[in-house]
């Protein structure tokens, strides 16, 4: 395992490393990671992940946005992506652009903006981009304060996810 994610070393880390270190997790978001570093120390990972589902859903509006907004547009080109969500969305795999479901993907990532005010966020987890389709047509009917909070646990989601797979299999 990767020693950045031991949660003893991150727990005695400067504030500015932790949130280095779990940047990866949470797609940067710089003011969520400073909340996350400042309520350490944390026992352990199930506990470091509730504290983050439960500063996500009480920050400020704003903050909330940045977060969600960190994560890339479902199918954005994948030269504008991370590591990680290069891998969840498929590239590293030959995940190819250009398809109905990318043009599909672009237009309700347009309409979903527009509506909601941030990204539309959802755990790929490697799933083709064409089943994500239902279910972001469909958000396009919710409220915006329900979808603001399934997307800030979507972040969440994501982020243990993505240490789980950091972590490897003996984890």
């Amino acid at each position: 395992m990767n020693g950045a994610l031991e949660l003893d070393a991150l727990n005695a880390a400067e504030p500015g490393a932790f949130a280095a270190a779990l940047a990866p997790l949470f797609e940067g978001a710089p003011r969520f990671l400073a909340r996350l570093a400042a309520g350490r120390p944390d026992a352990d990972w199930p506990g470091l992940f509730a504290r983050a589902r439960a500063i996500a859903h009480v920050m400020p509006e704003l903050e909330q946005v940045e977060l969600i907004d960190a994560h890339p547009r479902l199918g954005a080109p994948p030269g504008t992506v991370s590591t990680l969500s290069f891998r969840e969305q498929g590239y590293d795999r030959g995940a190819t652009r250009g398809d109905v479901a990318d043009e599909l993907l672009h237009d309700l990532n347009a309409r979903y903006e527009a509506r909601f005010g941030f990204r539309y966020c959802v755990h790929v987890a490697g799933r083709p981009r064409a089943t994500l389709v239902p279910k972001m047509t469909a958000a396009l009917d919710a409220d915006r304060e329900p979808e603001l909070h399934r997307a800030l646990d979507a972040v969440v989601d994501i982020a243990l996810a993505r240490l789980l797979v950091l972590q490897g299999p003996a984890t």
